[in-house]
């Protein structure tokens, strides 16, 4: 299955051509993995299902060892041909097609967490640097999964994947509308919902947390929808006088690591 590529126009890998261009159509149902430790990730486990990789001839004699169990097309070229089939000098060298497996309802993903669980909800969220830093802090913490409306980007642009780390392929996420469903099926399940902001009403610092807890973001500049605030708890962290914003990635993880050192609270 390790096949050489020398020509940009070989059929064969029509998938890989013009990667940024593809990347803002999409791909009928497949994602972009980029780099070595996200392709080592895809490929360990069973869920994904890599379609084709395509690995420049350095990253394939360094990545040999996993390249020879793939059960999928190996297409390798040399830099420049990789080159010229994506659009752009990709120094990672390493690219692969992969389906991911379907994306689970929100209130099933939610009813399958543990008594004590702990869940990130993102709002008109449509950065992918920030989505894929949120990820990973998800991640790095412990959340057990993450509810995104329908305004927000995709976890699994090439991009968001990338800033994760990988983490947006491990912690499970599902769709809802918009922020008031979020909050009303996050209430169905039983979580106590917290809302991040500036002008939040409590301290993060003072906050004990449920034994199910959802901390909501969104997104920068605008924040949380007002009707999202209402209905929720609403926190601020602490910051300098004269200056009331963090990066919400920034924001995500001072959160999570709050709510995954407090533990939940005796009698909550």
């Amino acid at each position: 299955m390790i096949l050489p590529v020398t020509d940009p126009s070989d059929p064969r890998i029509a998938g890989f051509l013009s990667v940024r261009e593809r990347d803002l159509i999409g791909r009928d149902g497949v994602f972009m993995a980029e780099g070595e430790v996200v392709l080592r990730l895809v490929a360990g486990r069973p869920d994904h299902s890599i379609r084709a990789v395509l690995v420049s001839e350095a990253a394939a004699r360094r990545l040999s060892d996993l390249l020879e169990r793939l059960d999928a097309p190996v297409f390798v070229a040399a830099q420049g041909v990789m080159d010229a089939i994506v659009g752009f000098h990709i120094h990672r060298g390493i690219l692969a097609l992969v389906a991911p497996p379907p994306p689970p309802d929100a209130a099933s993903l939610l009813a399958r967490l543990p008594a004590q669980a702990m869940v990130v909800g993102l709002v008109g969220l449509a950065n992918h640097d920030n989505m894929g830093g949120i990820f990973r802090n998800a991640a790095a913490f412990g959340a057990d999964a993450i509810l995104l409306d329908a305004a927000c980007c995709d976890p699994l642009y090439r991009k968001a994947i990338r800033v994760s780390v990988g983490a947006s392929l491990i912690v499970p996420f599902a769709r809802v509308p918009d922020g008031t469903a979020m909050v009303g099926c996050l209430a169905a399940a039983g979580f106590e919902t917290v809302s991040l902001s500036p002008a939040g009403d409590g301290l993060l610092g003072a906050y004990a947390r449920a034994p199910r807890v959802a901390a909501l973001f969104g997104t920068e500049g605008p924040g949380l929808p007002p009707q999202v605030l209402a209905t929720t708890r609403s926190l601020r962290i602490p910051m300098a006088a004269g200056f009331d914003s963090l990066n919400v990635a920034t924001t995500s993880g001072i959160v999570l690591h709050h709510l995954a050192s407090a533990g939940a609270q005796p009698g909550r």
